[in-house]
């Protein structure tokens, strides 16, 4: 069964409570994902490229209308030290959290945490200046 489809066969919040163990082809990358390795109930995103479908408007509920992609644009840390990808959809600009899954692409998930590190919103030729600015000597040593 696709995933379009489970929005017309369960009630609404069917996916809450029960388990979801069916497979589905990632709309950004096209590889095919199935449950197990994911080391939860709820597989919600692609393992390789992260991306997911916009389909919940709260989660497990399937009432989105949208559709559209949602894209990995960050990570976070929960209390408990788990990890999290936060994704935003492309169509209509909705925001999300995910449990990150047991099998998910490793550097994938490195590089969106590392992305805020390597692109700075300034540029790293004023890190100087702006010390100096701050009350500081100005030198990195």
């Amino acid at each position: 069964m696709n995933r379009e489809n489970k929005k017309k066969k369960y009630e609404k919040g069917y996916y809450k409570k029960h388990a979801c163990d069916d497979s589905f082809t990632c709309k950004h990358c096209g590889r095919l994902n199935v449950p197990a390795g994911a080391g939860s109930n709820h597989r919600n995103h692609c393992s390789n490229c992260l991306h997911s479908q916009h389909l919940d408007n709260e989660p497990g509920d399937r009432d989105s209308d949208c559709g559209g992609i949602m894209e990995p644009i960050g990570v976070w840390v929960r209390k408990n030290g788990e990890w999290a990808i936060i994704h935003r959809c492309k169509q209509c600009g909705h925001i999300s959290s995910n449990r990150v899954a047991a099998d998910d692409n490793p550097m994938k998930l490195m590089s969106i945490a590392m992305k805020p590190l390597t692109c700075p919103p300034f540029p790293l030729e004023y890190i100087e200046k702006m010390t100096e600015m701050m009350g500081g000597n100005g030198t990195m040593r």
